[in-house]
């Protein structure tokens, strides 16, 4: 995959943040920063006017989902909505992906694309004139999350660079992590601690690109190695529909908690606490009224932001 400049979105499929360099991404958070905004002053868009964005979920959703569906009509496009296709569409007739997505391709001006196979996103798009979006593909990647996470750290901070960073939970299936790992990698003098279970470390892959980045990675065996002095904290559910067996799941589900004693002892009064969301309880809800708690709030409304910014440079 090419790598995007700053002025190269128009038309382009997103499908991975290695596409990204860190002009790419100011290029959206400048967009996102200026649409917050103007959202704030009440400003109507209508950039996308006449345009169709189709959502192809075949796997569950309720913000990635959501938020891109409000993205789109916020900049005055209209949306082709399919949640669960496996049981809604002619998947249940055995239609092909390839010609289901050669057939929504006819229909739209935009792609959204969620699906339970590593890497078919980046496949299916090779077949089509029109760009498409990972919204998350299997254990692979997740592009957007990653870029409303990074957003909310650089608004948080002011900066990408020389962060600390703790990041725990499932780092084997969790997408959200691999693409926010390797988004983070490519700015100078970050650190990030890895806690999870040995069970559900980095996958190999993921680990060897990151020895070619910038960042700096170190896993910690247990919450009394948390360092006091991180930046951010970001936690991860251990994902039950990645498991075959449901009892190592149950036995792996609740690794690592936040507590509201962790957070007395392990962290500080500027860091922020992050979750792509769900969560299934590796979050007290006495944190949730916490100011350094984002995950309900600020990271949420984020990624419309940064989503409707996305819409706006490929389409716009």
């Amino acid at each position: 995959m090419q790598k995007i400049k700053k002025d190269q979105f128009s038309n382009r499929s997103i499908l991975s943040i290695d596409q990204f360099t860190p002009d790419s991404f100011n290029r959206v958070f400048n967009e996102a920063s200026a649409l917050i905004n103007e959202h704030e002053r009440g400003v109507i868009h209508h950039e996308l006017n006449g345009k169709i964005v189709t959502l192809l979920f075949y796997e569950p959703s309720s913000r990635t989902f959501s938020s891109f569906s409000s993205a789109a009509k916020r900049m005055g496009a209209q949306t082709v909505e399919y949640q669960n296709p496996t049981t809604t569409s002619s998947y249940v007739k055995g239609e092909t992906m390839e010609d289901t997505i050669r057939v929504f391709a006819n229909y739209s001006d935009c792609i959204v694309m969620r699906h339970f196979t590593t890497g078919i996103v980046k496949k299916l798009s090779r077949m089509i004139d029109i760009p498409m979006i990972n919204a998350g593909d299997g254990s692979g990647e997740h592009p957007t999350q990653a870029l409303l996470d990074m957003f909310t750290l650089h608004r948080r901070f002011g900066r990408l660079h020389n962060l600390k960073g703790l990041i725990a939970g499932d780092l084997l299936y969790g997408r959200t992590v691999h693409s926010l790992i390797k988004g983070l990698g490519k700015y100078q003098g970050n650190t990030l601690y890895l806690l999870a279970p040995e069970r559900l470390k980095l996958p190999p892959y993921v680990e060897k690109e990151i020895k070619k980045m910038k960042i700096k990675i170190e896993y910690i065996k247990d919450e009394k190695s948390i360092p006091k002095d991180c930046n951010f904290w970001y936690w991860t559910r251990v994902q039950k529909e990645r498991f075959s067996d449901p009892e190592e799941y149950e036995k792996l589900k609740k690794s690592f908690v936040i507590t509201p004693s962790l957070l007395k002892q392990k962290g500080n009064a500027n860091m922020v606490i992050m979750h792509p969301l769900p969560r299934i309880g590796e979050i007290d809800i006495k944190i949730d009224k916490d100011p350094r708690a984002l995950y309900l709030s600020t990271q949420v409304k984020n990624g419309m932001y940064v989503r409707m910014a996305l819409l706006k440079l490929v389409l716009g």
